[in-house]
């Protein structure tokens, strides 16, 4: 199983993991650069403080990145939205600088204190602004940084788009067909090749034969114009096609467990499995 397959099941995963990486990196860096400068001076210096003083920093960015990624999902910064919604990601960049230096305060005051030593951050005012400085930009950059592995795994992935056979209409109810713009290339899927549907952010993905294509939609909305080829919503996060499903089992919470014909298994969840056990009468 390849590493773009991968990235194409758990896109978040992956870009967490990527902003992990760099911060890592980045921070191993810093720290070594303030024991290469402290002997190139003369200076002596406990080597563990400047890993303490970066990784306490860096520990602090990955607990918070989760909340940067879902806050940067609900409040996009996309062209059209980009005025109406960056001041809201100025307001979390406080509430960011904030939270980030008092989780880095206290990995630090608990480090210092396992070593019969006390930490102090300093004059609080001043400080409070020196370390906004940085995180503000840091925030910029995870913001950034985000957008721009997302940009290019949906290049990699390719993007879907729904095309119907009156193209021409004004007003298009059902569709029949999938366009898939991937690497400058264009090719044509049918809607019935489509096996389940998952929500993912802005998009839904669409798995199709073992590969997943991303549209930008709701879930709701994909299945209204898709629910004539037979599909049906299962969960508030999956949809599926009524022929992929190759057997049901009742679970004691009163969801059902659905196992497609290629392998899957989803939960049917008991506020849809009136409207699914509907669709075979």
């Amino acid at each position: 199983m390849t590493l773009l397959f991968q990235i194409e099941k758990r896109p978040q995963l992956y870009e967490i993991l990527f902003i992990v990486v760099y911060i890592l990196i980045n921070n191993a860096i810093n720290a070594t650069s303030i024991i290469m400068e402290a002997s190139r001076n003369g200076q002596a210096l406990q080597l563990w403080r400047p890993f303490v003083l970066e990784y306490s920093s860096a520990l602090s960015f990955i607990f918070l990145l989760p909340l940067i990624i879902l806050l940067l999902n609900k409040v996009p910064l996309t062209w059209l939205l980009f005025k109406k919604n960056v001041f809201w990601h100025i307001v979390a960049s406080v509430v960011f600088s904030l939270m980030h230096v008092s989780l880095m305060v206290l990995f630090r005051k608990i480090i210092y204190l396992s070593q019969g030593m006390q930490y102090q951050l300093g004059e609080m005012p001043k400080e409070l602004f020196y370390e906004y400085r940085k995180d503000a930009w840091f925030y910029v950059f995870i913001v950034a940084a985000l957008y721009c592995f997302r940009f290019v795994v949906s290049r990699l992935i390719g993007e879907a788009k729904l095309l119907s056979e009156g193209e021409g209409s004004s007003k298009v109810e059902y569709f029949d067909r999938l366009l898939v713009k991937k690497l400058g290339r264009e090719f044509i899927i049918q809607v019935e090749d489509i096996e389940w549907f998952e929500a993912c952010g802005n998009y839904v993905n669409l798995y199709v034969k073992g590969r997943i294509y991303p549209t930008r939609s709701t879930i709701s909305k994909l299945v209204e114009q898709i629910a004539d080829k037979g599909f049906c919503r299962i969960h508030r996060s999956h949809g599926v096609k009524i022929d992929a499903v190759e057997s049901l089992t009742s679970l004691h919470s009163g969801d059902c467990e659905l196992k497609l014909k290629c392998g899957k298994i989803l939960n049917l969840s008991r506020r849809y499995k009136e409207e699914f056990k509907g669709k075979f009468g």
